[in-house]
């Protein structure tokens, strides 16, 4: 069967569903990214969160919410950071229960290190094909990511209808 129906857009398609399948794949695989340590992408985005953010104190929940996972699988991957030692759990003083997350001193080293390697190894090309395009290009480029993001993630919200079956004795 020939996918037609997509046109001039078939390359582009198929290039959108192999990085979406290389990605996934890779998501919770752990690699050392040329560091002393293995992490997945899931910790990485974890760890960019955590830095970007450092000031808000946000608890677990509120990170979860914001990176668009559960609490179990954040709080797995935090568990596992923690162990290397490249995040700190504090928690507030009027609260015990309130879980606050750092990324620690060795975490931000990793983290440069992680930086450097990704550059060089991928972002520098990817970076430099973007100041070739004009800046409203890349931004309907993000615009397209977004609307494919956004499709992936309400096929995983679609409730699966369930019917009743009635149990004959």
């Amino acid at each position: 069967m020939s996918l037609e129906w997509m046109g001039k857009y078939r390359i582009f398609m198929e290039k959108l569903v192999k990085f979406g399948n290389s990605y996934a794949d890779s998501y919770k695989k752990e690699y050392s990214y040329n560091t002393a340590f293995l992490f997945s992408a899931a910790q990485i985005q974890v760890l960019e969160y955590l830095l970007e953010n450092e000031d808000k104190n946000q608890n677990m929940l509120e990170i979860a919410k914001r990176l668009g996972i559960s609490k179990s699988a954040f709080s797995k991957h935090v568990k596992k950071m923690v162990e290397k030692g490249l995040l700190e759990k504090y928690h507030t003083s009027d609260n015990k229960k309130n879980i606050i997350i750092k990324v620690s001193t060795t975490g931000e080293e990793v983290y440069r290190h992680y930086v450097q390697y990704a550059y060089e190894k991928s972002l520098k090309k990817i970076f430099s094909l973007l100041d070739e395009i004009p800046e409203q290009y890349v931004e309907k480029m993000e615009a397209i990511l977004d609307i494919s993001a956004s499709a992936t993630t309400e096929k995983t919200k679609q409730k699966k209808e369930v019917n009743l079956i009635r149990i004959e004795e």
